[in-house]
């Protein structure tokens, strides 16, 4: 028997306008913007949730947007998408490809608005089908970890009201047509860390008369990875990247500094904590054998904290979904190492589901290499990537799990 909630998003998702919003898609693909510069994409979305009843607000936390819509008695529904796009260089060839040189939509945040504007448009539409109130959140900067604690800290909650409970989704690489939920542990935390090596620089020519601290950066690179090969227990989840490395000007001068960029994901602060203090140890070990004239810097910068979802609520819209979407459409993938700034909205105590939306094409899933689930899924392009590009037939599916998800609560 299907629940009254699964019963009322199917009637109010029945006649989706799903060509209006495939344009609405497109044309935020065409025009991405980067985290806190997200002007138009806030406009776009505010415009339509003042057209369908909701009192809104612009300029949240920088750019965010939040509509709210008061419908009698109930409990307060968040409902979030995130705006931003990716410093990346779109090569998906895509007719709707993006127009900002070196900007992209990579991680699928435009379809997070799409979605987001059509449920939040559809239970306006059919309030008569539901009693309570919904806070819906356009939210900038999640790439940078900025933007749901900017937010918040601009009084989101005291201009509006506080949820009782917080859903949200993310574009994923996938066969289309799963919705991947884990009542509990979702995503792991990330962590940024700077070193900065200090050398001391002169003519390429005369290396003896200097300290190179290339040479040094180059072996704390290669000592890095040990952190995690060596120093965490293997029953850890633990991840070590160096994103970037940068030093010098010229081909024949040796710099007096090396700049290193490291991103560490992690699913326990006890191991975040050991991991830093090995880097600590490693760095200040590696310029004193260099003989540097200066101990390194080392800064922790952004960090993400770890999606935990409240199991009871995670299930209860787990079930919500696979009656709405069809048997054995909702699936548990376990944790991924990937990070959200969503659980700064939970400020530790609102209870959140956080799930997944598999969005790679059928024709790019069957073409990938591979023979089982795993070969594929890392072969296709992954979010982040500039050959990224979800699948536009999950839109309308998109858009019915949230409104599922909210009426889980409000009918």
């Amino acid at each position: 028997m299907t629940s009254p909630a699964a019963r009322t998003a199917l009637d109010l998702t029945a006649e989706l306008p799903v060509a209006g919003l495939t344009d609405f898609y497109r044309d935020l693909h065409r025009h991405p913007e980067l985290s806190l510069q997200e002007h138009r994409t806030a406009a776009r979305l505010a415009e339509r949730l003042a057209k369908a009843g909701y009192e809104t607000v612009d300029g949240i936390g920088g750019t965010g947007v939040a509509g709210l819509l008061r419908n009698g008695e109930g409990p307060t529904v968040l409902l979030r998408a995130d705006m931003d796009a990716l410093p990346v260089q779109e090569e998906t060839g895509l007719p709707y490809a993006s127009e900002v040189p070196g900007v992209m939509h990579a991680c699928g945040h435009d379809l997070h608005v799409t979605w987001l504007a059509g449920a939040a448009e559809a239970l306006a539409a059919g309030r008569d089908a539901w009693s309570g109130t919904l806070l819906v959140v356009g939210q900038p900067a999640e790439e940078t970890g900025q933007g749901a604690l900017r937010m918040v800290t601009d009084g989101l909650y005291k201009r509006f009201a506080r949820p009782d409970v917080l859903l949200g989704q993310h574009a994923a690489p996938g066969p289309v047509g799963f919705y991947a939920h884990s009542p509990g542990l979702l995503m792991s935390a990330s962590t940024d860390v700077d070193i900065v090596v200090h050398g001391r620089g002169g003519h390429g020519s005369r290396p003896e008369t200097t300290v190179d601290p290339v040479v040094t950066a180059a072996y704390l690179v290669t000592r890095l990875q040990t952190v995690v090969s060596r120093e965490i227990a293997a029953r850890e989840s633990a991840v070590l990247t160096v994103g970037k490395i940068e030093a010098g000007t010229r081909h024949n001068i040796i710099p007096a500094e090396a700049h290193i960029s490291l991103n560490l994901r992690t699913q326990s602060d006890e191991v975040r904590e050991r991991m830093i203090a090995a880097i600590r140890r490693i760095a200040a070990g590696e310029t004193l054998a260099a003989g540097c004239p200066r101990e390194p810097e080392v800064t922790v910068g952004a960090t993400f904290p770890v999606t935990m979802n409240d199991a009871d609520t995670d299930r209860r819209i787990g079930a919500v979904h696979e009656e709405v979407l069809g048997a054995g459409t909702v699936l548990d993938f376990g944790p991924v190492m990937g990070s959200e700034d969503f659980p700064h909205l939970a400020q530790g105590e609102i209870p959140y589901s956080y799930w997944f939306v598999t969005t790679t094409p059928a024709e790019v899933w069957d073409a990938a290499p591979g023979t089982d689930l795993m070969e594929k899924f890392l072969a296709v392009p992954s979010n982040h990537s500039p050959h990224f590009a979800p699948d536009l037939a999950t839109i309308a599916p998109g858009v019915r799990t949230l409104v599922s998800a909210a009426l889980a609560y409000l009918v």
